[in-house]
């Protein structure tokens, strides 16, 4: 359900910022709006991306160390 809301919201954002984009050279605060809605509409893509994610994978991904990569191990080989 969260899922749905977030993605309902994005959609909302993506109409507003049209609006605002239509209207952002005459005015000076619809430009500050479109800013707006462009950082919330962000924002919700994050957080549907974190909610999309699997709690399971992820907390086994932060237990198991990965390999760190140097600087020298592009230059083997």
């Amino acid at each position: 359900m969260k899922k749905k809301h977030l993605q309902q919201h994005i959609k909302e954002k993506e109409s507003q910022i049209q609006k605002f984009k239509l209207r952002m050279e005459t005015s000076d605060l619809c430009e500050d709006l479109y800013n707006k809605a462009i950082l919330e509409k962000a924002i919700l893509k994050k957080e549907l991306e974190n909610a999309e994610k699997n709690k399971f994978i992820e907390a086994i991904k932060k237990i198991i160390p990965k390999k760190k990569e140097l600087i020298c191990d592009y230059f083997k080989g």
